[in-house]
């Protein structure tokens, strides 16, 4: 089954975080993940406030985004995201919507 990360992400540092973003898409390519939405503009929200970026990725499966997670290629990319920025994300199963 699907899952999906959705994150608002606060960027604190853009030079390094622009360093982040032209890293961790590699990454998520190799488990077989992909962008959705990339900060694009929120046009309308509905009882939530998002205060930075929003960033919605899709994987194949949960197993698939534990191993990009704690993989040793990313490891050192989510240092630079950690220094750069704060975020709050949700993890969700795609439910059963057929894809």
């Amino acid at each position: 089954m699907k899952v999906y990360v959705i994150s608002d992400i606060v960027v604190k540092d853009q030079e390094k975080y622009n360093e982040y973003m032209k890293l961790v898409p590699n990454t998520i390519a190799k488990y077989g993940g992909k962008y959705l939405v990339r900060g694009g503009n929120i046009l309308n929200s509905i009882d939530w406030n998002p205060k930075g970026r929003i960033i919605v990725l899709e994987f194949p499966s949960k197993d698939k985004l534990d191993q990009w997670q704690n993989s040793e290629e990313y490891k050192p990319v989510k240092e630079i995201r950690l220094e750069a920025s704060s975020s709050k994300s949700i993890i969700i199963e795609s439910g059963d919507l057929p894809f």
